[in-house]
């Protein structure tokens, strides 16, 4: 077992970093303030943050690749 429960969820950072005009990375889907604060998240605030990097991923794919 982890001797720390903040690191099981990890980044999900794909080093391909691209903030659009909104501070959003469009390499992982999230914001800049996500990003910078991330290692400062809980456990659960990090699987809530990948839940809207999942909801904002998809936005952009029918935004963008819907066309």
């Amino acid at each position: 077992m982890s001797h720390s429960s903040c690191n099981s969820v990890q980044s999900p950072c794909i080093r391909k970093c691209c903030l659009d005009d909104k501070d959003v990375c469009l390499g992982c889907f999230r914001t800049l303030d996500e990003i910078t604060s991330w290692t400062s998240y809980s456990e659960d605030e990090r699987l809530e943050v990948l839940a809207h990097c999942t909801r904002r991923k998809r936005q952009y794919a029918q935004k963008y690749k819907g066309n």
